[in-house]
């Protein structure tokens, strides 16, 4: 069954507090677009005037240098949201984001995103928690790139990503290749994977035939 632009609104998080009214005009200025696997969603250093809340499928948050270097910042998944830096300080996008698998995305204008703040302070609320969010964030890797070794990085970004499943074990359900893993903590593709080959050998980490990693709890004392 098809929904309309406001049963989609109500189901982001981001738009879960506005009013019947103001979640009508946000309906009615939004477009809803589908990225293809690898495409381009924003590209770091250009501008989009738009917010983007992800509906469903997965995106990866990159940064890149003048030598081409990638650092992957986050995961995006359904009901999260990007581009409000952006619209907030008129700046190009810090990162570029590319859709991992088919991802549809609701995009809303910044005439729409500027006028939904003032009017609704509980969205305003979110956007700033979501901001605080990731500045603690950014703050975290800092912190891991100058005080902590490859294995506490490798350790540390293996924990972030894990959930706990139905049997309460932690399980990093994202697909992370070694040379994932490497662009998220800094550190080459043969030295994750020499770390993650120890941490297996210690039992701390299992990967699984699906790709999916079994985390042990007190792979925490590897941050160490």
């Amino acid at each position: 069954m098809m929904l309309s632009s406001l049963e989609l609104i109500r189901r982001v998080p981001l738009f879960s507090m506005l009013t019947q009214a103001q979640a009508k005009s946000v309906a009615d200025a939004v477009i809803k677009r589908r990225f293809k696997r690898g495409e381009t969603i924003v590209e770091q250093g250009k501008k989009t005037n738009a917010l983007f809340i992800l509906l469903n499928g997965r995106a990866r948050v990159v940064a890149t240098d003048k030598r081409g270097r990638e650092v992957i910042l986050a995961i995006l998944r359904p009901g999260d949201h990007i581009g409000e830096m952006s619209l907030i300080d008129n700046e190009a996008h810090s990162a570029t984001v590319r859709a991992e698998v088919q991802t549809d995305v609701l995009m809303l204008g910044r005439q729409e995103f500027a006028r939904c703040l003032p009017e609704n302070t509980s969205m305003s609320f979110a956007v700033m928690r979501g901001l605080t969010q990731r500045l603690r964030h950014a703050n975290r890797m800092i912190e891991s790139l100058a005080l902590i070794d490859v294995y506490g990085r490798v350790a540390r970004a293996l924990l972030e990503f894990a959930e706990k499943d139905e049997d309460g074990k932690l399980v990093v359900r994202e697909k992370l290749s070694r040379q994932d893993i490497a662009k998220m903590v800094g550190a080459s593709r043969e030295m994750v994977s020499r770390v993650m080959k120890d941490l297996e050998e210690r039992g701390l980490v299992e990967t699984q035939k699906d790709g999916t990693i079994v985390v042990q709890e007190y792979l925490s004392s590897a941050e160490r």
